[in-house]
């Protein structure tokens, strides 16, 4: 069941948003080489504790760490352990604070020191695909539309859209209904409606799209072992478009 959120809710998923805003902003100014995935971890985890939130991601679903923390063909869910971050690696942190009853949900994908052209071409396709996909975001849009936009995007520019995992709607828990494709078809899915609030969240591959799961059970990887990427803001729609609760 898709749940529409009142006005009070969204105020609350957005000071959950801004907070995790917050935090993906000191992830991106302290980042250097040399830096473990887990120090990174600790700094957004304290962050959150200061500013009277929980690290939203801290024991969800038995999840060890208050971000994902994903290196160059790491896709998603990297736990933060002792791996040394260096020069030319691209970082994806999925994180989100939890606040009063609600969730924060975002992510990008920071470049550590200089990185390849290539790289810096996933990621600018990968990052302009998502504010594709939150321009059109409207009432009446259907979910198939946003998808189609997304994968039309990318696969233009020679990268392929991960199937496998998808963006979702977002409130109480961290995840609910719906899911939130990176590729479809226009015209299908169901239709967004004000009061909807969702995070959508391209996941971009330098080459092939299919992955595959380690043995920890959560970190994904590319099957060719090349670059992802990773965007994602959480959204409430409005009458007439959209508001990006995880911002500044």
């Amino acid at each position: 069941m898709i749940l529409i959120k009142s006005s009070k809710e969204i105020a609350k998923l957005q000071r959950a948003g801004h907070i995790t805003a917050e935090a993906l902003a000191l992830a991106g100014e302290v980042i250097k080489p040399g830096m473990t995935t887990k120090e990174l971890d600790n700094i957004i985890k304290k962050f959150y504790t200061s500013h009277g939130a929980k690290a939203g991601f801290l024991g969800y679903g038995g999840f060890p760490g208050a971000a994902c923390i994903s290196v160059n063909d790491e896709v998603i869910h990297g736990i933060p352990g002792p791996r040394k971050l260096v020069e030319g690696d691209i970082v994806s942190v999925d994180t989100g604070a939890y606040i009063d009853g609600y969730y924060g949900d975002s992510c990008k994908t920071f470049p550590v020191g200089n990185i390849s052209d290539s790289a810096k071409a996933l990621l600018k396709s990968t990052e302009e695909s998502l504010y594709v996909a939150l321009d059109m975001a409207a009432p009446g849009v259907r979910l198939g539309d946003i998808g189609a936009a997304i994968q039309k995007y990318n696969e233009s520019r020679g990268f392929s859209v991960v199937r496998e995992y998808v963006g979702h709607g977002v409130g109480k828990n961290l995840h609910e209904e719906p899911e939130v494709p990176n590729f479809g078809k226009e015209g299908h899915g169901i239709k967004l409606q004000a009061g909807m609030v969702i995070a959508i969240e391209p996941m971009i591959n330098e080459g092939t799209a299919k992955i595959k799961v380690l043995p920890d059970g959560w970190t994904v990887k590319t099957l060719d072992g090349k670059l992802s990427a990773h965007f994602e803001h959480t959204i409430a729609i409005t009458a007439t478009g959209c508001v990006i609760l995880t911002k500044l």
